[in-house]
């Protein structure tokens, strides 16, 4: 339908939180997830939350096959999560670097539980209930953050481990953020 502009830190919407979906399979909830398709493909994200595209509610995408961003990643499935809730399964936590559409071009060392459990609904309301470990797991966390308002930059531990790409990774190419 539309690439959408992604909405940067420092608007106000990014910081709010989302309200549950209540209707599924409607009109609107169709055109809004082929919108954050499109516009999460036009810019090779890994996952896109709905108030990335300013729009408050509990909708999340994600997925990929290779994703220039993270060569290397394991591969995601595309999924459409809405009204997700995440269980950590265990106390393991790893560290790895995230970016971010609505934080471009920086990146920075996130703690995240290496294991979890997510429930939800698809777009037609059907529950899904998946246990994921590593990168997916990480890729969920970082997407459900936004529908709390928060944003990967709170939960890096030590400002040394934030900054641009260019400079954290001179010689890299991982396509802008």
């Amino acid at each position: 339908m539309a690439i959408r502009e992604v909405i940067k830190m420092g608007d106000p919407r990014l910081l709010a939180a989302s309200q549950p979906v209540a209707e599924f399979g409607s009109p609107e909830l169709r055109s809004l997830l082929t919108d954050m398709q499109d516009t999460m493909l036009n810019l090779n994200g890994a996952g896109l939350a709905a108030p990335q595209i300013g729009v408050g509610l509990r909708v999340v995408i994600f997925g990929f096959q290779e994703n220039p961003r993270y060569p290397g990643a394991d591969s995601v499935p595309f999924t459409v999560l809405i009204n997700p809730t995440l269980t950590p399964i265990g106390e393991i936590v790893d560290e790895g670097w995230e970016g971010c559409l609505s934080v471009p071009g920086m990146r920075g060392l996130v703690p995240r539980y290496r294991e979890l459990r997510y429930t939800g609904f698809d777009a037609a309301g059907t529950p899904i209930d998946r246990t994921v470990k590593d990168f997916h797991a990480r890729v969920v966390q970082h997407e459900v953050d936004h529908l709390d308002g928060i944003l990967y930059p709170r939960r890096i531990r030590d400002l040394k481990d934030f900054g641009f790409s260019e400079a954290l990774f001179p010689g890299e190419d991982l396509a802008e953020d």
